[in-house]
């Protein structure tokens, strides 16, 4: 039953991060009630992000939404922060990042619901050589994050495309492939730390791609319009799953 759930938690929470982010705040929790220590379930949560991501990539891809050429540069970045991230995660105790995944999911939380920021506007057909300088540092400490702990890092990669000009569909496509080639990286860390329990993760990973498939479709056929009530959604359950488990 336990597998069944986490299958079933993964179409809904890939279909989440797809739109949005932040449906590791659930699959982590659920790994962990499952009875795998923190750091496990926080680098066997990345086997299903990485099913997720390559089906979602392929998704917005065939839909050509994703601005490559921009994605590979800040990619950079974050591959460098994903890696000394995931590091930290595997050779931290269970205590102590079980203390540090809280911290960041209510911080995340409120900054998520408080931030305002443009929502429309154009493509900029250049980006200023200072604007680069301040994207590959806002995307290393992404990257650094997201090797640490996944969760969240959705928001983080939709508050730093603000300042590019893309909208949020194509900001949503750019988060995908991020997400996907940093994972690409960062899991390979965990394996060689034993951070990985297979079967969760394969079963986590077989929702995640339902799940991607149906979170493109919905966010390519909806546009960006209405991503922001999704996101403002997704917090406020998040927040009340965080009180309910304090």
């Amino acid at each position: 039953m336990l597998y069944l759930l986490l299958f079933i938690v993964g179409i809904v929470t890939s279909t989440i991060n797809v739109m949005a982010g932040g449906g590791s705040f659930l699959t982590i929790p659920l790994l962990i009630f499952m009875g795998l220590p923190p750091t496990v379930a926080n680098g066997t949560n990345r086997i299903g992000i990485l099913f997720q991501s390559i089906f979602a990539v392929k998704g917005f891809l065939s839909h050509k939404v994703l601005p490559v050429k921009f994605t590979l540069l800040i990619s950079i970045p974050a591959i460098i922060g994903s890696l000394i991230g995931a590091y930290l995660a595997s050779v931290m105790d269970d205590e102590s990042f079980r203390q540090y995944l809280i911290f960041f999911m209510l911080f995340i939380t409120a900054v998520t619901i408080f931030r305002r920021g443009k929502e429309n506007f154009e493509i900029e057909k250049q980006i200023a050589t200072l604007k680069w300088v301040l994207l590959y540092c806002t995307f290393f400490v992404i990257g650094l994050y997201g090797g640490f702990i996944q969760a969240g890092v959705g928001f983080f990669i939709l508050a730093g495309m603000v300042s590019t000009g893309f909208d949020l569909l194509k900001s949503n496509a750019v988060k995908t492939f991020l997400i996907l080639i940093f994972t690409l990286f960062a899991l390979p860390v965990f394996i060689y730390f034993q951070k990985i329990s297979l079967l969760p993760g394969l079963v986590l990973g077989a929702g995640n791609i339902v799940g991607a498939i149906i979170g493109v479709k919905i966010a390519v056929k909806v546009g960006h319009k209405y991503i922001r009530y999704v996101v403002a959604a997704c917090i406020l359950c998040f927040c009340l799953i965080l009180i309910i488990n304090r």
